[in-house]
């Protein structure tokens, strides 16, 4: 399964209605049970922040739909309208 995600993409868990947003930090291995193969292509470890404290956690990728808002300086320049001075 290709990968859907890249760092820095703005994600949140699939049918939550109360979830953090999170940024990707990476995709990282996870060893499944059977056979004891490696998975490096499904498990994204995620960061956010909760009354100040910093939160990660590994997700499947199926599990996270994408964001359209970025936040951060990119939002801001997207959402503030520009002054016409000529």
């Amino acid at each position: 399964m290709p990968r859907k995600f890249k760092p820095g993409d703005w994600v949140k868990v699939k049918g939550k209605l109360i979830a953090p947003k999170m940024q990707v930090l990476k995709y990282v291995p996870k060893k499944k049970s059977i056979l004891g193969l490696v998975d490096n292509d499904n498990y994204l470890e995620c960061v956010w922040y909760k009354n100040g404290d910093r939160k990660t956690a590994v997700f499947h990728q199926n599990k996270l739909i994408k964001m359209i808002e970025t936040g951060g300086l990119f939002k801001i320049l997207l959402t503030t309208p520009r002054l016409n001075l000529t």
